[in-house]
Formats: structure tokens, sequence, C-alpha cells
């Protein structure tokens, strides 16, 4: 086995490769980057070797860099994790030539499959079902359109080097056949280095499924179940889940089956996976091979106890791998919420900055034998960069069946506190609570056809909005009580009281409540609504308030506001106060204050670099035309015209670093 092992990587990966090769009894390094330097995984490493600026294409990117540090370690392997340069043939075969083993597949293996054109003739040659396209290069948008058009709309249209929902654009006629290939070929030049585009059907109301496998060096192959990955946002995959709620064991299996065919193709060894497309009937098409780790592997180390780090780097090691095809078993489920740092209120756009506040879920088994798993690689206090992935943290959770671990994440997201930046906490919420993923009847349209128009939140329904307003008046209670002085306690521990007058205000709403105290426990009224007994040992501050209401555990977001309190909980946000009746009579006469009209002017919506200005000062633009590109997070962003007019301002140019809300453009008023 290795004595040092190199993660050529950062984040959370790198975290996670450490945690493994620790317990082997493995050294092990890291690399950073400027903007890396006080990051977790140097931190955790046993010892780091720095390498260049914060871009990555100044820093991670770079080969040689990579070389020296193994160099100046003395590792003997070195780990990718994903991204960056898992999947490059020339990374391995450089390291193989230096002596350094390469923890991950052969080199004729990553460039068979890592050029999406080329795996698919293999896999067609091997008998494994792919998704009708052409498969041949794409010399320019009048081609894209020609070849969209003899496919038949919808298409695909997808880079040959690409992955992580990059390079990807679905069209459904010919003018978004133009733009998606022009950005397609962008972004896949400016990620991969590479702008090779190819195109092919796009199958309707699909679902996102793919085999784990795992091939040693003796000639042994095996797979390690499904993964439901259908709750997509812009092809990026945001809550996968292992085993499907939509496979049978026949589809598993001949999926399976199949998967391994190819990997045996390409004598694929190591941990690999292979995508691939199901149509609601079961029928499925490949899509591609992934030739490293996958984000989501967490979900299939849970069903199945295989550690798939450990197996990679035995693997590597050139031993056998510890079981086979008959030694596999799925147990339970396993849920993974990927948490970014983007504000799901601004249509998913990346968030940066410091994060003030950083409380992940305790980890580990409960007494229900329920597990919660969190794999990150950040802190409270530590930065979230623009010039990496905007990852925060992949929480998982396991239970014996799927309504248990579902509910499991709920309450885990619950239980996770992050501030000081836009995450999309909310919105996992959302989905855990949402009808239609419960029942498991998810494609990957979810998103797009549960929120059309963007996430707004989630309304509280009558009970909830009781709910909430009971634990702010409790609240209220408990931070008055602290703040009184003896004399003018109306409560103590052993007595009751009865507060009279007191009005609860949400939405502008004014209703009548009323609260006793017996105990520890509050017993709160509000309306003609049936009384709730809400106990806690919240105190004044704390942003988490864990309560029970009614004997149901209930963890609750707090934030104080002038008169009450800012809670969420369950992708519901509320602002509730906690008034007497003269206040809140007043409260009502107040105007509402309305937002500034920002109707001329284009902002930019994230922080980002601006790549392109599509039109001059004085042009005349209509609704829906491309106006700017930003890039941020490596994604491309295009904005476009809400509404005809005339371009008055461009204070900005190509190039230049905006934060959000920055000016972009001003039109004529």
């Amino acid at each position: 086995m290795f004595k040092k092992i190199l993660v050529a990587n950062r984040g959370e990966i790198a975290c996670r490769v450490f945690k493994t090769a620790k317990r082997m009894g493995i050294a092990t390094v890291a690399v950073y980057s400027e903007a890396d330097r006080l990051a977790l995984h140097v931190e955790m490493a046993d010892e780091a070797v720095f390498i260049g600026p914060a871009p990555a294409s100044e820093s991670y990117l770079l080969i040689d860099r990579i070389i020296d540090a193994c160099r100046q370690a003395g590792a003997d392997a070195v780990h990718p994790g994903y991204g960056f340069l898992s999947e490059r043939a020339e990374f391995a075969e450089r390291l193989a030539a230096e002596g350094i083993a390469f923890v991950g597949p052969p080199v004729g293996a990553i460039q068979s499959m890592g050029d999406k054109i080329t795996s698919k003739k293999i896999a067609t040659e091997a008998d494994v079902s792919t998704v009708p396209g052409y498969m041949g290069l794409i010399d320019d948008a009048d081609h894209a359109v020609q070849i969209a058009s003899q496919i038949g709309y919808p298409v695909m249209i997808k880079a040959s080097a690409g992955g992580g929902g990059k390079g990807m654009r679905i069209a459904w006629d010919d003018a978004q056949a133009r733009e998606g290939f022009a950005r397609s070929k962008s972004e896949a030049a400016s990620s991969f280095g590479d702008d090779r585009i190819f195109i092919e059907k796009f199958v309707t109301q699909p679902r996102h499924i793919e085999i784990q496998v795992l091939a040693d060096q003796h000639g042994n192959c095996i797979y390690l179940g499904e993964r439901e990955c259908s709750i997509q946002r812009r092809n990026q995959k945001v809550i996968e889940e292992a085993p499907s709620p939509f496979i049978d064991e026949a589809t598993r299996s001949a999926m399976g089956q199949q998967a391994i065919a190819l990997a045996k193709a390409v004598n694929y060894t190591s941990a690999g996976t292979v995508e691939f497309i199901v149509d609601k009937d079961r029928n499925f098409y490949f899509l591609e091979m992934n030739t490293r780790l996958q984000v989501e592997h967490p979900v299939t180390e849970l069903v199945t106890g295989v550690d798939l780090v450990e197996m990679m780097l035995r693997v590597a090691a050139g031993q056998e791998l510890p079981m086979q095809q008959q030694d596999v078993a799925l147990n339970g489920w396993a849920i993974e919420s990927r948490l970014y740092a983007e504000d799901p209120f601004r249509n998913f756009l990346p968030s940066i900055g410091r994060l003030t506040r950083y409380r992940p879920p305790v980890e580990g088994e409960d007494d229900a034998g329920c597990i919660i798993r969190n794999d990150t690689g950040v802190f409270e206090g530590g930065e979230i960069s623009m010039f990496y992935d905007p990852m925060i943290a992949k929480l998982c959770t396991w239970a014996p069946d799927r309504n248990s671990a579902v509910e499991k994440m709920a309450d885990a997201l619950d239980h996770f506190e992050v501030e000081g930046i836009g995450h999309n906490i909310p919105f996992l919420s959302a989905v855990m609570d949402h009808d239609r993923f419960r029942s498991g009847a998810i494609t990957t349209a979810f998103i797009e056809e549960e929120y059309p128009d963007g996430f707004h939140g989630v309304e509280a329904d009558q009970q909830l909005a009781v709910d909430l307003s009971a634990v702010a008046f409790v609240l209220d209670t408990i931070t008055n009580e602290l703040h009184s002085t003896p004399s003018d306690h109306r409560f103590t521990t052993g007595g009751s009281a009865k507060l009279i007058g007191r009005t609860v205000r949400m939405d502008r709403d004014n209703v009548a409540a009323s609260l006793e105290r017996d105990g520890a426990m509050f017993i709160v009224t509000i309306g003609n609504h049936t009384a709730l007994t809400i106990d806690t040992d919240w105190r004044p501050g704390e942003p988490l308030a864990r309560l029970s209401i009614d004997g149901t555990p209930v963890a609750i977001k707090t934030d104080r506001i002038p008169g009450g309190f800012r809670l969420r909980h369950r992708g519901v946000e509320q602002r509730i106060q906690v008034l007497s009746g003269r206040v809140a009579e007043l409260a009502s006469l107040m105007p509402e204050k309305l937002a500034p009209d920002t109707s001329n002017l284009l902002l930019c919506p994230m922080p980002g670099l601006i790549v392109a200005l599509n039109v001059d000062e004085g042009n005349t633009v209509e609704e829906g035309q491309p106006l700017a590109i930003v890039e941020a997070m490596k994604m491309e962003n295009v904005l476009r015209a809400e509404k005809s007019g005339t371009v008055a301002r461009i204070p900005v140019k190509v190039g230049d670093s905006l934060a959000v809300d920055a000016v972009i453009m001003e039109f004529e008023t």
C-alpha cells in the first residue's frame, strides 16, 4: 500500500479522501492556491504545498505544479478527486512517467470515455443502449441547426469533453439551437480547453440514473447498484438518492450488466460511473461514463457499506477487489442534498462571501438507527470564493426506508445553520416536503415544472402559520423576561400567569393571542385556534430554536426584527411581530415600504466577470434579446432584456469584475 498520497484537488472532496487515507495509515498531502491558504483541506492534511494564484487555470489545472508538489512532498500516489485534472489522460501519463501512481483508471479508459463522441461509439459496439444522435463534430451554428432538425427537436447540445453540467444546452427550435451551440462551445473552451460539440436527442420525461462500477487490475468488475440523480438545475445535480424509487430489480440488473460490459470494453479499473437516461417505460440509454469518483458517491457508500475511496486506493496499489457481485447488497435508503452558495430567491445565482455562521447537524447514528453524514470543505469564518465551485457541503442521511430517509433529511436541513452568504437550504427543504418528491414521481424536469417562475419560498399553510405565530410569541416572551427587572417578572419557574392583549402580526394581519406559562411549558392560543403547548430551552440571541410543539420536536431558525422575529422553517420564511394592542393598531396604519424602481436598469445578478456585451449605447433592444454575459463560478449566464427599449448608457466593459446589483446598462425612460 502507498505510504504518502497527494490529493490534486481542494474543498470537500480533498477532505473526504484524506479521511479514508488517514484511517488506512497513509500520510496525506494537500495542494493549495493563494485563495485556499486557510482552507479546511490544508488544515486537515499532514503537509501542504502551495501551487499558485487563485484562478484554477493558474494553479489546480497546471499539471507541472502538481508534479512539482509530488516531488517536494515525496508522494508516491495521487488521488485526483473530481473536476480539475481528474479526467485528464495527460495528467495520468505524466504521473506514470514520474513513477507516481494515479488513483484512477488507465489512460486508455480516460481517453475513450472522456470524449463523449468516442464513448458512444464504444458503447454501441459493446451492445450498450445509446440515445439517437449525431456523433460527428459540429462545424458551426448553421451545421448545428441542420443536425438538430434532422434528429428532431428537442435536442441536447453537449460539449464532447464536458461534465458537471457545463457546456450543455437543450434546444427546442432553430433559434435555441444557434444560441445553445455558441454558449456550449464557449463554456467548453473555457472549462475544458476543448470546444468540440455534439448533438443528441433529448428524451422527454427522463430520469437520470447512474450505475456505480468498481473494477480491479485482475479482471474483476462489479456494479454497486444505482443512484437516482433526477433533481437537477441547469443540468447540475442537486439531490441524489440510492437506490432509485423507480428502478425494479430486472432493470437494475440489466443496467448493471451493460455498465460492466462497457467498463470491460475499455479495460477499466478503479471506481467509475456509467450514466443512463431512463424514460417512463424504463427504457434506458447510455449518456456517458465518468472515469472518476462522483460527487454523489456517499449515498452508494451508505447503502452498500463499501468505502469507494478505499477501494480506489487498493485497486491502484494492485490489490484485488475483496468482494464479488453476489456479495453486493443494498441496505436501506440514502439521500444526498448538495448545499450550494447560491441564492434560490434570485434564480439560484451564485453567492460569495464569508461564512459568519456554519453549524451543520451532528453527524452519526441516532437512537432510531438513522445516520447523518456531512462531507464538507468549509468552516465557520471561512470564505466562499468566486474562483471555484459554489458547493458548501454534501449533507447525507440514511434510514431503513425512503420515507424515513427523506424525513431525516428534512430535519437535518432544519438544523443546518449557514449565515453570511446566500444558500439553497430553503429550496432543499421545500423539495423534501414536496408531495411529488415524496411520492418518487420525479424527472429531470422536476424543478422546471414545479417552480416554472423560480423559487419564491413556500407559503405556510394555516397550521404552520399558527405554529410560527405561537413560537414568535414564546420567543418574544423569553426575550422580555431576560430584559426585565426582578420586580417586573410576571413568570416564575413554578408559577403561572396570563398575558392578555397581545397581538400577533403576520403579513399585515393582526390576530389576538394569549400566553400562559405552566412551569417550563408555554400554552399559547392564537385567535380562535386550539391552544398549543410549547417547550423550549432557547435563549435570546440563539439563531436556532429547538422546540417541542404539542410533543413534536421542531427546529426553527430565528432572527430578531423590530417588535418580533423572522422565522425560517421548511422553506417558509415569515416575519412575525408580537405587539401590544395599541401598537398593532398603529402599525396597521403604516404605509407599506415599496422597493425602488429599477425597471430602467440592467443589474448584475451575481458577483461575476463580464465576458460579453451584446449591444452598444444607443441600440434599440427587444424583449428577450441577449444583452450581456456574466461568468460566475465557471458558468456563463446570459442576461436578457425584460422589455423593449433603448440603451442609454453602459458604464462597464468586458473584463470588469462586478458585485451584486452593479449597474451594467441603463435604458431610456
